[in-house]
């Protein structure tokens, strides 16, 4: 972590994140393809097995790093966020988050953060 921390961001999200990134840009992984979470069954035939047969379950069992947090972290595909509304600081990019940059452990500002990549 201490090599890539100067070029990622990362913190604690609250539920709403969590379920707005999973509504908006969530896919799941089905037989190696990339499906869209439109509606439960997508999540219910992937993770049915484990119990998680909604959206809501997955949400709750990611946030909650439940039992099958393995399993459902799996089967979502990595979330693609555009870039920032108002984009980076030319000279900030690259600064750790507590000298006033973008990287780095931002802790419960990074719903901010999101928000604005949505």
């Amino acid at each position: 972590l201490r090599l890539i921390e100067p070029y990622v961001t990362y913190g604690y999200p609250t539920r709403a994140t969590v379920q707005k990134l999973v509504y908006k840009r969530g896919f799941g992984k089905i037989r190696k393809q990339r499906i869209p979470i439109a509606d439960n069954s997508v999540v219910e035939e992937g993770l049915g097995k484990f119990d998680i047969n909604c959206t809501a379950d997955l949400i709750n069992e990611i946030y909650t790093v439940g039992p099958n947090f393995k399993q459902a972290n799996n089967f979502l595909w990595p979330f693609k966020l555009s870039n920032p509304t108002g984009g980076f600081s030319r000279k900030t990019k690259l600064l750790h988050f507590m000298e006033g940059g973008e990287a780095g452990a931002r802790g419960e500002e990074i719903n901010k953060f999101v928000k604005k990549m949505l």
